[in-house]
């Protein structure tokens, strides 16, 4: 994603190892300096074209802010600040932030006075290198640009005027890069940090004197940014003032902002104009909720997030891949923007309620689609993912924009409405429709050259998605870190086996109806100050809750055991499933319901054995999705076989006697050691087992004890934090 940010660089351009638009720019709409030049060079350039916008520019580099100071370890140093190979100490998104910011800064070169736009359509003559631009905005091909200066007055839009109404919309992205910018950049840059930590708030100032939005310019045709929302930018700049100051008149004012505009329109939303609600997410919602003392303040912006959410999600439920996002131009644009609200929403509420949507738009990224491609350039490395791009560089073939976010798919009524826009095979290794088996009919993706709607890699786009990467990023070096950590052993989903390299040993007890063993085992466990696990069913919970309150004042933990006792699978087959997966589902949460009773709830007891300590893979995934986590008796010793009395109906089952369990137990510890085991006794056994192997509990402790094991909690044992 950086690599594709430092192609699109302006000024010097370490891909081309030259240097571009070096006479950027005389000024445009100011009433004194009209024709004047000015410093604006630096920058990246928007996609294909060379254009550069405030709009676009400092929502990317808020993005890349966000995402450093979110997951600051998921990025590396291998570029040197020009861009070229070489570290320099500071995180190449540093550099990349730092670059962006230098241009930001030159576009506000005095107080109140904010530039919107370098160039215009009039760059659209063809695919073209930016140092040879030969681009001519009346003084001569490659001979200095226009930049537009915001005066909050309708401007130029092809042969009639934009809609501008103000400065805000621009005025709070420049505050809000400002404030967050002098945050991350201090420990690097500390002269730079505060230079622009003392323009945030004049930037503020600007969007309160002038309220409204900003919209782009164009000369030639009706193709612009139609921005018509302004009050979200407003909230963000007020809300990084605010974390930057700590000063409540701030926040006030995000809060103020926030209330004109609770959910982002498109959200839910069929259709739109071109970058209509932008940005794409309001992150001053999550800001506000992430740093408010007051409970119902944050409960009031969270609450905004998930009707956005929510929207979105209800439009994509008759979507076979759940993607509830309208099909308009820059569609990939607005996929990431709903997956970055739906993980921060996730991870500040703690609502889990739309990770799935969540997983189908990452996906969507990256080939779960109607084509099967990603839609980000050599993203995954030799996967199936955009060549044939709307680019410069394919087109000059000097190589392709690696990881460029492309436009993504767009209504077939936009795409045939479009000018200049065609479907043709006149470039080396290009199919002219090659998805046209694929085209759902409603939207339609070309990955092809000349389709500039839906094949273009764009800068904000691309940027953006470097919050989203990054945490996933952060997010699996975590579970490969845990993974690393567990030591368990694992058995269909379901821990059999604590680390097999300690002396660690956890006694487990399971019921459903039989307790004839709970007095001697609760007093014998009190006496040698072991603590066990007990699961037992709904139906015990219901029948014998004196004793599990005993269990529970010993301190022992206590899980379910399923509330009926269900056989989840054939003996003679254990991949042959004997329940539905809402038969499963009900009768876990009934149990759980009956043990609330005894403040018991899933996340605080998310271990649980099987009935008959019997079950399969697919088992196990359900309980996963429940959150929870099958544990079963580590297989070797026979202790398990405490239930079985002679002259059983089941010809299979064969008659153990406590002391035959007790010498195997033995055996099996001298040859194989006990280390990790899981040793399961029935709290109670059929009254026709009169030899009762619970009873020799208390030798079995000091035996081992003696041999140098541990007793140790379901807990401590298994050492993963599912609560």
């Amino acid at each position: 994603v950086l690599n594709y940010m430092r192609q699109q660089r302006c000024g010097f351009n370490p891909f081309l190892r030259d240097s571009c638009h070096q006479k950027d720019a005389f000024i445009r709409y100011h009433a004194t300096k009209e024709g004047q030049h000015i410093d604006v060079r630096g920058g990246w350039h928007d996609a294909a074209d060379l254009l550069q916008y405030t709009t676009t520019s400092a929502n990317a580099i808020y993005q890349m802010l966000f995402a450093y100071q979110q997951n600051p370890d998921a990025f590396t140093d291998s570029y040197q600040a020009n861009g070229l190979p070489g570290a320099n100490g500071i995180p190449d998104i540093v550099d990349e932030i730092y670059w962006g910011l230098d241009w930001l800064d030159r576009m506000n070169p005095e107080k109140g006075e904010l530039y919107n736009q370098i160039a215009d359509d009039r760059d659209h003559i063809g695919q073209k290198l930016p140092q040879t631009d030969p681009s001519d905005y009346g003084r001569g091909p490659n001979n200095g640009r226009p930049v537009y200066f915001i005066d909050g007055k309708p401007q130029q839009r092809g042969t009639y005027m934009n809609a501008t109404m103000g400065a805000a919309s621009t005025a709070g992205k420049f505050a809000s890069d400002f404030a967050l910018g002098a945050e991350v950049l201090k420990p690097f840059y500390p002269q730079f940090s505060q230079k622009i930590s003392s323009k945030a708030a004049d930037a503020l100032q600007v969007g309160i004197d002038k309220p409204g939005n900003t919209q782009t310019v164009s000369v030639v045709s009706p193709y612009i940014y139609e921005e018509d929302n302004w009050v979200d930018d407003m909230e963000l700049g007020s809300v990084e003032l605010f974390r930057m100051t700590g000063d409540g008149k701030y926040l006030t004012k995000a809060v103020e902002y926030g209330r004109r505009e609770p959910v982002t329109p498109w959200m839910g939303a069929d259709s739109a104009r071109h970058y209509q609600w932008y940005p794409f997410m309001n992150m001053g919602h999550y800001q506000i909720a992430a740093h408010t003392t007051d409970a119902r303040l944050k409960a009031e912006f969270l609450r905004n997030m998930r009707a956005g959410i929510a929207r979105t999600y209800e439009r994509g439920q008759a979507h076979p891949f759940l993607w509830g996002i309208p099909g308009i131009w820059c569609s990939n644009n607005l996929t990431t923007a709903m997956l970055t609200q739906c993980i921060l929403y996730r991870t500040l509420s703690g609502d889990d309620s739309f990770e799935e949507m969540e997983g189908s738009l990452r996906d969507w990224l990256f080939g779960c689609n109607p084509w099967g491609t990603s839609m980000i350039v050599e993203l995954p490395k030799g996967g199936t993912y955009p060549r044939a791009t709307h680019s410069n560089w394919v087109f000059q073939n000097l190589g392709h924009p690696v990881g460029g976010l492309v436009d993504g798919p767009v209504y077939s009524t936009i795409f045939s409405s479009l000018r200049g826009v065609n479907i043709t095979d006149d470039m080396p290794h290009v199919t002219a429709n090659a998805y046209l088996r694929f085209q759902p009919g409603d939207v339609v993706y070309h990955d092809n050259t000349h389709d500039y709607s839906t094949n273009e890699p764009t800068m904000d786009g691309t940027a953006s998605l470097t919050f989203p990467l990054s945490y996933y990023q952060k997010e699996g070096r975590a579970q490969a870190d845990a993974a690393s950590a567990d030591k368990n052993v694992y058995d269909e989903g379901g821990i059999k086996q604590g680390d097999p390299s300690k002396k660690n040993i956890c006694l487990v007890f399971t019921s459903h109806d039989k307790t004839d063993g709970a007095n001697y085992i609760i007093s014998t466990l009190k006496k040698r100050n072991v603590k066990g696990a007990f699961f037992f069913t709904g139906h015990f919970f219901e029948s014998f809750p004196d004793i599990v309150k005993r269990i529970q004042a010993g301190g022992h933990y206590v899980g379910s055991h399923s509330y009926g006792h269900l056989q989840y699978a054939a003996w003679e087959n254990r991949d042959s499933l004997l329940v539905t997966k809402d038969e499963f589902t009900t009768d876990m949460l009934k149990g759980y319901e009956v043990m609330s009773k005894f403040g018991i709830t899933k996340e605080q007891a998310p271990y649980f054995i099987p009935p008959y300590e019997y079950y399969n893979s697919t088992i196990s995934s359900w309980a996963k999705e429940l959150g929870l986590q099958i544990v079963n008796f580590t297989p070797g010793t026979a202790s398990n076989e405490d239930y079985t009395w002679h002259g059983m109906p089941m010809e299979a089952e064969k008659y153990r006697s406590s002391q035959w369990l007790y010498d195997n137990m033995m055996k099996w510890e001298k040859k194989h050691t006990l280390n990790g085991h899981f040793l399961m006794i029935h709290l109670g056994t059929d009254d026709a087992r009169t030899d009762k192997f619970y009873l020799k509990l208390d030798k079995i402790i000091t035996t081992l004890q003696k041999k140098g094991y541990n007793f140790v909690s379901l807990e401590d044992m298994i050492g993963l934090n599912l609560k």
